[in-house]
């Protein structure tokens, strides 16, 4: 068997690769393997499923103003409706330092014409009501293109036309230095012109499969879906609280989780969810915020990775500097759902053009994990 382009991951990042390949043009076969095509345990399907411009890094800003505007293209390119939900994030800051964070952050998306405003405790109150702010010194919200999507309709768009293959990248051949046969768990082998790692939490395995090093493990992220006993007002946006607990309307209920005290790498058969989070944290900080939140009872709960990059919790884009057809789409850290229509056609459009085009992405290349240079996301959640 053989294949111009092998893409390892047919989640949201691999397809929307292979998306844009066809969008552009390419001739030549692209082909995904997908290791679990009901798509149960991917970060793709377990997703809270938002975007904001809310970064500190004007390039994520970027990246995320291409996805909202391809989000709301949909209608118009599948007939489909992505259904984002334009509430926006609301960051809320506890402490002089943290208000010194968001304004610094605010400067850098106001310059990438973010639609963002501060917000000092007395607007911040009419605005948002049902809010206890006496801690609070300052907020940032957002007014258009930042919300939540229907993340697994995306992934969907991007499947259409696009070549899948069931079964299991297991290791990789190189010679001349280029990645030359993809071994698959069936036993079949695909001659590779060029090689697509978009494996999500298991990218480290599989990058090691060619000798190379990423820094990007699996950590587990719990989500609850939570009923309330008097909600309050309509039409909220998702909140970071400055502990790190965050929450958002989901139809009549509400989605909340929090960025885990400990967070370890996790086995990638682990998606029991920890529950004592809920108890132990999120609700304690819930019913502080709020008193309509005083009175919850969590009706669901789920838990999804995050593809964790350790060196800077930004991705990893674009092809080895030695190993030139093997191509990174790794390390998200939580971002490639919102990520994945920048990344895609970054990525097409270095296959068939050598280049960047939409979006110059060199900055977030393998090089800066050769030379241990961070290249910083701060606003990580």
């Amino acid at each position: 068997m053989k294949a111009d382009v092998v893409i390892c991951g047919g989640a949201v990042i691999g397809s929307a690769v292979a998306y844009f390949l066809k969008t552009l043009g390419f001739d030549g076969r692209v082909l995904v393997i997908e290791r679990d095509t009901t798509y149960a345990q991917s970060s793709t399907a377990l997703s809270a499923s938002g975007i904001r411009q809310q970064f500190s890094n004007r390039l994520n800003v970027q990246i995320s103003q291409f996805g909202a505007a391809f989000i709301k293209a949909a209608p118009e390119r599948w007939g489909v409706d992505l259904n984002l939900q334009e509430n926006g994030y609301l960051y809320l800051a506890g402490t002089p330092e943290g208000a010194k964070i968001l304004r610094k952050n605010h400067a850098v998306q106001k310059r990438e014409r973010a639609d963002v405003i501060l917000l000092e405790p007395d607007p911040l109150a009419k605005k948002f009501p049902h809010l206890r702010l006496d801690d609070i010194v300052l907020g940032a919200h957002v007014l258009a293109n930042e919300g939540w999507f229907d993340g697994v309709c995306l992934m969907q768009g991007f499947r259409e036309g696009v070549e899948y293959l069931a079964d299991e990248v297991v290791s990789l051949s190189t010679q001349n230095g280029r990645i030359a046969t993809v071994h698959l768990a069936s036993g079949q082998a695909v001659e590779c012109g060029i090689f697509v790692n978009a494996a999500g939490p298991r990218a480290a395995t599989v990058a090691a499969m060619a000798g190379i090093s990423i820094p990007v493990e699996a950590r587990k992220r719990t989500n609850f879906l939570f009923d309330c006993m008097e909600p309050p007002q309509d039409n909220l946006p998702l909140m970071i609280d400055p502990s790190g607990v965050w929450c958002r309307p989901e139809g009549k209920h509400f989605l909340t989780g929090c960025t885990p005290v400990e967070d370890p790498a996790v086995a990638f058969d682990d998606f029991e969810p920890r529950h004592i989070e809920f108890e132990e944290v999120i609700w304690p900080v819930l019913a502080a915020r709020s008193e309509n939140f005083e009175a919850i009872k969590p009706i669901r709960f789920w838990a999804g990775h995050y593809a964790y990059n350790t060196l800077d919790q930004n991705a990893v884009i674009g092809p080895h500097p030695e190993i030139t057809n093997f191509l990174f789409a790794n390390g998200f850290s939580g971002h490639g759902l919102q990520q994945s229509p920048a990344v895609g056609r970054a990525l097409a459009e270095w296959i068939c053009f050598g280049e960047y085009r939409s979006l110059d992405l060199s900055p977030l290349g393998f090089e800066r994990i050769v030379t241990n240079t961070p290249f910083l996301e701060k606003c990580v959640i």
